[in-house]
């Protein structure tokens, strides 16, 4: 069985659209899709910078992290974020409890 390449563009709808016709009789086929690599040339200034920054971090001994590292830590900025939300959603009902008791005995309720 022969693996044909073609390159194509994924469109905002999600649909796959070729740059060329499948040449393959009509029937079922199985489609694998991969992001193609954004080649830049290797004196491109982005790319020299790049590499100089990962060669200092390299000398430094610093590792990129896991994964499971980015992971978790998204997970517990995640986790504390919906806290600080829920904190201020607690305030809120409380300043408008208070408010509305402050309201109520103005109002000789």
């Amino acid at each position: 069985m022969d693996i044909i390449e073609l390159d194509g563009v994924v469109t905002p709808d999600g649909t796959l659209q070729l740059d060329s016709t499948v040449p393959l009789p009509p029937g079922k086929v199985r489609v694998t899709v991969q992001p193609a690599a954004a080649e830049l040339p290797d004196d491109d200034p982005f790319m020299q910078r790049m590499r100089g920054i990962w060669a200092m971090r390299e000398r430094a001994g610093l590792v990129p992290r896991t994964e499971e590292q980015v992971r978790a830590l998204r997970k517990e900025l995640n986790d504390q974020m919906q806290e600080e939300v829920d904190e201020a959603g607690r305030l809120q009902l409380e300043c408008r409890r208070l408010r509305d008791e402050e309201e109520a005995r103005r109002n000789g309720s």
